[in-house]
């Protein structure tokens, strides 16, 4: 019992002193990226292609993000100005992405209203547009190309609708709690689910974005030596193959999607972290300050819900 008592400390000690080890060397590992870009960016070198596949989902990149967070973090807590300006920056991307992505959910509703009225009233099996060279493609192409302005909505606006309020809330004890106790939960909530469900989905979206652009198919237990191997052999197939003959085809856009999912979400966490610590220090006064909220306009307050 004894010695399953000490092996059972010394993990603890040794995952403690690899947590701690990877920290340092995050520093080491920034810098030596930002200072030999061509390893991992000229995509002209196959190898160059496999390093930045493998960095994309390694501990080693894990770590510069942690280690960036709690240097920011830590800049912050002594200087709330700098804290602000952050929430500030990374809201103001949220908004800016998902109110310009929005606009897809108007092309969606133009473009099925034109699949519509060319299959029923023109009766014509494809569509065609542009001047010169034109682009054309069956109608069921442009049918199921209707997912795609649906997956840029879900994936790219997902922060502004959290940054607006629009996210369905199921509320059991929240409302009835003091101010502190809100941003006590809203901080705890950040840092125990939405970051980790970000890192999760990221790791997995990752490799399974990059399975279908590359031969041969990267795996997340490969090791950088063996994706250097790999880039040998390694020609870029882009994954351009629907579910029906004549459907839409660049279904890798939905792979890329999903990363950017997982980043833009993994970025506001920090963000309503930020924004809750610092709500919760300075007191109800500062509830919503800097915070962008679209409007319908002066009257409109009864059609605007939760804003």
């Amino acid at each position: 019992m004894q010695d399953d008592g000490g092996s059972g400390f010394g993990a603890l000690l040794d995952g403690i002193w690899w947590f701690i080890q990877n920290i340092g060397m995050a520093f080491y590992n920034f810098g030596y990226a930002i200072t030999h870009p061509q390893l991992w960016l000229d995509w002209s070198n196959k190898e160059a292609v496999m390093r930045f596949v493998y960095y994309g989902g390694s501990v080693e990149f894990f770590f510069v993000v942690f280690t960036l967070f709690l240097v920011v973090t830590a800049i912050g807590m002594w200087r709330n100005s700098f804290m602000w300006l952050c929430v500030r920056v990374l809201e103001g991307f949220a908004n800016t992405t998902g109110r310009f992505f929005a606009w897809a959910g108007l092309l969606m509703v133009l473009q099925q209203i034109i699949i519509v009225f060319m299959q029923r009233i023109f009766t014509r099996p494809d569509i065609v547009f542009g001047f010169g060279v034109p682009l054309q493609f069956d109608i069921s192409w442009y049918a199921e190309e209707l997912k795609l302005y649906n997956a840029l909505v879900v994936a790219l606006c997902a922060t502004y609708t959290f940054v607006q309020g629009g996210h369905v809330r199921v509320d059991l004890v929240y409302s009835a709690v003091s101010h502190r106790v809100k941003k006590t939960i809203d901080m705890f909530g950040s840092l125990f689910f939405m970051m980790p469900m970000a890192v999760l989905t990221w790791l997995y979206g990752w490799y399974f974005m990059w399975r279908h652009l590359i031969v041969p198919k990267p795996s997340a237990s490969d090791t950088l030596d063996r994706l250097l191997l790999k880039s040998r052999a390694m020609r870029w197939n882009v994954e351009f193959i629907g579910p029906s003959p004549n459907g839409f085809t660049a279904y890798f856009l939905f792979k890329i999607l999903l990363v950017a999912f997982a980043g833009m979400v993994f970025l506001h966490a920090i963000a309503f972290f930020y924004r809750s610590y610092l709500e919760r220090k300075e007191g109800m006064e500062s509830d919503g300050k800097y915070l962008d909220r679209d409007t319908l306009g002066e009257g409109e307050e009864a059609y605007e819900g939760t804003h």
